[in-house]
């Protein structure tokens, strides 16, 4: 589903128009990244927890000459599902 078919899909769902759901969707988003930018949470209950986790450094190899290089520490965004959700999506 792309975002066009999100917004229409809310739109219809809330009465609103397309203008107004797209505006909210790109809030929601907003809201979402600067958050978890921010190194704190967001638990939606019923769709899961968005929050930022830190991968330590490790060791990786070049695929294309199989060197052995250095891989640096970074934060990563996570996303744990809600139970209802993976109930939800499970067999589909």
């Amino acid at each position: 589903m792309k975002k066009d078919q999100i917004v229409q899909s809310i739109a219809d769902a809330s009465g609103v128009s397309k203008a107004d759901a797209d505006r909210v969707l790109s809030a929601v988003v907003d809201t979402i990244t600067g958050t978890v930018a921010s190194g704190q949470k967001i638990q939606i209950p019923g769709l899961g927890t968005f929050e930022s986790r830190d991968r330590s450094a490790r060791e990786g190899r070049n695929p294309q000459t199989g060197e052995t290089i250095q891989i640096a520490a970074t934060r990563v965004p996570g996303f744990k599902p809600a139970t209802s959700f993976k109930q939800a999506t499970a067999g589909k």
